[in-house]
């Protein structure tokens, strides 16, 4: 087999390489086995990678027993909850970008022939995806699970309803012994966020990419199935080198769109689009994620309800059939004939596959709602894009109106509640936390919970081109505006008291406010130049717009 791990004996980088390998224990067959990455982004700073050393291991002697010889490499391993404290939170998406650079520079270095990504908390997954794009070589992509949840008071508690009570305690709505004991109680083990969040969801729009084995997410973190799909991925891996079968057969636009109707119909993470439109930046694929999201919408039903989107679990949606039940239930609006990492195609991987629960997983007659879940919204406030995510039974009204109140980060907007500055029929407008703004696209959701603590839900709407929570959010919340402010998007011309008008339904958010008022705000407004140094610096320089998926530009479109 022709490799391109494989050099001309004699040469010196064959000579070099083959010194370091023997030291490293390697014999003269392993020199020309199939050499295969084991991405894993381990980190003993956050629970969602604490089990990835074990799997690294596992997947090494999978990848031997098949006829290949695996290289454990390392990235980064950003969690939102634990990277968010610094910069205001500016390393969380801004380290997807990096782990695609980790990954380049650790596999395309030595011309490894494949990899095996262990994908775990929100930005791995996308991250992975985006290096196999780019690098365009053999991958599979294996979720590596969510995490078992307590209880608190008898009742289910999950990080996300941490998230959401510290919101509640800012706002005076329950004391600090009761968020310590929820703290305390809601994570059991490790694994991802265990709701239909970023992770999860982008776990699932993995296997509809056709870059996970059929049947693999989601998954609960050191399972018997979890460990299988090890196993499998290890032997299939060395297969698709045999194959030369590439990311790039696979990634096509046919796949990203059963990706954009597979999230649709699990009411999945917002976080999704950005990142399957990076993907596609990657891996030369020319298709608008964004507007197969806005086409689709409308087509989809919704046929799960997670949490907190819903009242099931992940541990019921994946009983009940998971990613390839959903899939099987969207057969006929799918394109079966994309082709998958197993050589076959989706919908060849669809047969025989099976909903054991159908209120779980609903047939599509039934389905939980026709009402989007993920609506892309435009207008004079969002000339390209803003995007609002709903929950499955949500029935409060979608049309918001009324007098701007504006503040440039997320503690001005929680102490301006705390003061009181917010009043019931305000929009809360937070900028200057987009890609650029932050850099690296600050979370909004902080206020957004303080919000709901301060019992102002459905009262006060939110604008901002900052990021949100993937797992819910309260209220009418209007996140990604772009452009962004940074960029001189209409809301760095908001003030406080103008008229902001939003409309779900309609797909539009509005700045009411005449322009040539906008126009003399443009003239006047003011671009503090960057005090970033280091990565951030580097991010902000490079970004592009969300609507390119914030992925970091070439060389040639920097001269």
């Amino acid at each position: 087999m022709a490799l391109r791990s494989n050099f001309e004996p004699g040469t010196s980088p064959w000579a070099t390489r083959r010194a370091q390998w023997r030291a490293l224990g390697l014999s003269d067959d392993d020199m020309t086995k199939p050499k295969i990455a084991i991405v894993n982004s381990s980190s003993q700073l956050a629970i969602c990678y604490s089990h990835l050393d074990a799997i690294a291991a596992r997947a090494k002697e999978a990848i031997a027993r098949a006829g290949g010889i695996g290289f454990e490499v390392r990235t980064t391993a950003p969690s939102d909850f634990i990277h968010s404290a610094g910069h205001r939170g500016g390393y969380i998406l801004s380290a997807r970008d990096l782990i695609v650079n980790d990954i380049e520079v650790s596999v395309e270095g030595p011309l490894l022939d494949g990899m095996i990504c262990l994908a775990s908390c929100d930005k791995t997954t996308p991250a992975q995806l985006m290096a196999a794009g780019r690098l365009n070589i053999p991958t599979i992509i294996v979720a590596c699970g969510y995490q078992p949840c307590g209880e608190f008071r008898g009742k289910h508690c999950d990080i996300e309803d941490v998230f959401l009570a510290a919101g509640h305690h800012a706002q005076g709505r329950i004391d600090l012994p009761e968020l310590t004991e929820m703290a305390d109680t809601a994570v059991r083990g490790p694994g991802v966020c265990a709701g239909m969040g970023t992770a999860n969801s982008m776990h699932i729009a993995a296997e509809a990419l056709g870059m996970a084995l059929p049947g693999s997410t989601p998954v609960a973190a050191n399972s018997p199935k979890m460990w299988d799909a090890v196993e499998q991925a290890g032997r299939r891996v060395v297969a698709m080198v045999e194959e030369d079968l590439k990311p790039r057969d696979i990634l096509t636009p046919e796949s990203f769109r059963n990706a954009a109707m597979v999230v649709l119909s699990v009411s999945g993470s917002i976080n999704t689009v950005k990142h399957l439109q990076a993907v596609a930046a990657e891996s030369e694929v020319d298709v608008d994620v964004y507007g197969l999201y806005e086409r689709c919408a409308d087509d989809v039903p919704l046929l799960a309800a997670v949490r907190p989107n819903g009242t099931h679990s992940i541990e019921q949606f994946e009983a009940a059939g998971g990613a390839l039940g959903i899939m099987s239930r969207l057969r006929d609006l799918l394109g079966t004939d994309a082709r998958t990492l197993t050589g076959r195609t989706l919908g060849e991987n669809l047969a025989g596959a099976e909903v054991s629960d159908d209120e779980v997983i609903r047939p599509l007659d039934r389905p939980y709602g026709r009402r989007p879940s993920i609506v892309l919204i435009r207008g004079s406030l969002a000339p390209e894009t803003g995007i609002v995510k709903l929950a499955v039974d949500d029935d409060r009204p979608l049309s918001f109106t009324g007098p701007a109140i504006v503040y440039d980060s997320p503690l001005d907007a929680l102490d301006g509640l705390k003061r009181g500055e917010v009043e019931p029929g305000q929009v809360l407008v937070l900028r200057g936390l987009g890609p650029k703004g932050s850099p690296g696209m600050g979370m909004a959701s902080r206020p957004v919970f303080a919000l709901d603590g301060a019992g102002l839900t459905g009262q006060v709407a939110v604008v901002t081109d900052g990021q949100l929570s993937g797992l819910v959010n309260k209220g009418i919340v209007v996140g990604e505006v772009s452009p962004e402010a940074a960029d001189g998007g209409p809301l760095a011309l908001v003030a406080d008291g103008d008229v902001i008008s939003i409309d779900v339904l309609a797909r539009r958010v509005d700045l009411e406010v005449p322009e040539d008022v906008l126009t003399d705000r443009r003239s006047r407004l003011d671009r503090p130049g960057s005090t970033e140094r280091g990565w951030l610096s580097i991010y902000q320089r490079t970004v592009r717009p969300l609507q390119q998926g914030a992925v970091l530009t070439g060389r040639e479109e920097q001269i």
